[in-house]
C-alpha cells in the first residue's frame, strides 16, 4: 500500500514506513532503550537517526549504546558489537541493567497481542489436524516487559495478530487488567502505546484495555475495528498521526539499503 494524503506532501510511502516512522517518533524523549530485533530495531535506529540522536540502544546480548549503520539481522550481529560503547555478559546485561530498573523504554514486537497487551512469540494454533506452528519464542521479552520503565510495541494490524484470547502467553503485558501487574511484583509499566500500520492504541488508564487513540493518514476507524479480533474501544477523540517527513524517510531507506547483499556500510 502507498499513501499521499491530500495537500500535506507530494512524495509515497508505504504503509510500513509510515508505521516504522511513528514507532521511531515514539523515543523522541528517551534516554535508553532495550531493542528487539525486527521492527523495533528499525524503529530505535531510525529514532537515533532522526528525532533522537543521543539514544542510548542496549540489545540482549550484552552491548550496550551501539550505533549500527545498517540494520542488525540479530542480537548476534557483530556490527551491534563493533559500533557500541561497551559490550557486558548477558547476565550482567539482565541482572544488574535490566533487572535493576536502569533502562527506561523497552521495544518489542509480537505475533499476537490480546486486548490487554499482553504477547505471544512461542506458538501458534494452525487449526484441526495441523501441528502448532512455532514461533522464536520468548528470548528477553518476558524480563524486558517486567522491568523496563515502559514498553513499546509496534506490529502490523491484522485479525490474525490482534486476537481474542492468545494461544500461548509468552510475555505479560497487563494480564487480566488494572492490578495484575502489582500482585505480581512487576515495576514496570508495561506496555504504553502499540504503534501499527493502521495507527496507535494505549491502555485505558481505569480498564488497561487498549483503545484506539489515532489512526494514520487515509485510515479509518471501521478499518482499524475490522483488524481487530476483539471489540475495539475507541477513544471520544481520534486523532491523525502526522505523515513522514522526506527527511525521515530518506532517513529509514538509507539505513535499509545499507543492509542489502554487497552495500558497504562502512
Amino acid at each position: 500500500m502507498t499513501a499521499t494524503p491530500a495537500g500535506t506532501t507530494d512524495y509515497n510511502y508505504t504503509s510500513d514506513e509510515l508505521m516504522e516512522v511513528n514507532a521511531a517518533r515514539a523515543l523522541t524523549d528517551a534516554t535508553t532503550c532495550f531493542v528487539g530485533i525486527g521492527l523495533p530495531s528499525t524503529a530505535a535506529n531510525l529514532a537515533r537517526a532522526t528525532v533522537n540522536p543521543g539514544l542510548v540502544l542496549l540489545y540482549e546480548s550484552g552491548t550496550i549504546g551501539s550505533k549500527p549503520t545498517r540494520l542488525p539481522l540479530s542480537i548476534g550481529d557483530g556490527e551491534l558489537a563493533e559500533t557500541a560503547d561497551a559490550v557486558v555478559p548477558v547476565p550482567e546485561m539482565f541482572n544488574y541493567w535490566l533487572q535493576g530498573g536502569r533502562i527506561d523504554v523497552g521495544f518489542l514486537g509480537a505475533a499476537q497481542v490480546d486486548r490487554y497487551a499482553n504477547i505471544n512469540t512461542t506458538v501458534v494454533d494452525r487449526g484441526p489436524d495441523k501441528p502448532e506452528g512455532r514461533l522464536p519464542g520468548a528470548g528477553g521479552a518476558p524480563e524486558i516487559a517486567s522491568n523496563c520503565g515502559k514498553v513499546l510495541m509496534v506490529l502490523r494490524h491484522s485479525t490474525r495478530n490482534f486476537v481474542e484470547r492468545l494461544d500461548f502467553v509468552t510475555t505479560l503485558g497487563h494480564g487480566g487488567g488494572p492490578g495484575d501487574r502489582k500482585k505480581l511484583g512487576m515495576p514496570g509499566a508495561s506496555p504504553t502505546a502499540v504503534i501499527t500500520d493502521l495507527g496507535i492504541l494505549r491502555p485505558d488508564p481505569a480498564t488497561a484495555e487498549l483503545v484506539l487513540t489515532e489512526v494514520h493518514p487515509d485510515v479509518t476507524v471501521e478499518r482499524v475495528r475490522a483488524a481487530t479480533g476483539w471489540e475495539l474501544t475507541v477513544a471520544d477523540t481520534v486523532g491523525t498521526t502526522e505523515p513522514p517527513t522526506p527527511q525521515e524517510l530518506a532517513a529509514l531507506r538509507a539505513l535499509k539499503a545499507a543492509g542489502k547483499p554487497g552495500k558497504e556500510t562502512r
